[in-house]
């Protein structure tokens, strides 16, 4: 996992832009469509990076992972199935037509997940806990 104080390099087109952490907290932009309806390019949203400290994801959560593919991006995606033996999680966008998600690219390590996408924060037409 990135160092959660140390602001990462702009992402490129497809995945979020990086802000610096504060209490646990990141801010990442979404830059693709891959999370239609539910989240859209341009919202802004707040990561709860600690939201895994004491236990597993579940079933539904949007979080942010380390692409495996692009470790310098993260790509927000909902979790879809877990697997506790083997500490991997799936993942799958919203938008299956268009997501690239653990259908190309298999399961990923829960240690690969930055955190939990709790709020989108702006556009302020669309904020909401998520």
């Amino acid at each position: 996992m990135p160092e959660p104080t140390k602001p990462g390099p702009p992402a490129s087109t497809g995945g979020l832009v990086r802000r610096p952490s504060r209490w646990g907290r990141r801010r990442v932009v979404v830059r693709d469509e891959s999370m239609l309806p539910t989240l859209r390019p341009g919202d802004r949203l707040q990561v709860d990076t600690r939201a895994y400290r004491d236990g597993p994801p579940r079933v539904g959560d949007i979080v942010v992972l380390v692409d495996p593919a692009e470790p310098a991006r993260w790509l927000v995606k909902r979790v879809s199935a877990l697997s506790r033996s083997a500490g991997t999680v799936e993942v799958r966008g919203d938008a299956a037509a268009t997501a690239r998600d653990s259908r190309q690219f298999g399961p990923v390590p829960l240690g690969s997940l930055v955190g939990r996408a709790v709020r989108c924060y702006y556009p302020r037409e669309r904020r909401r806990d998520l």
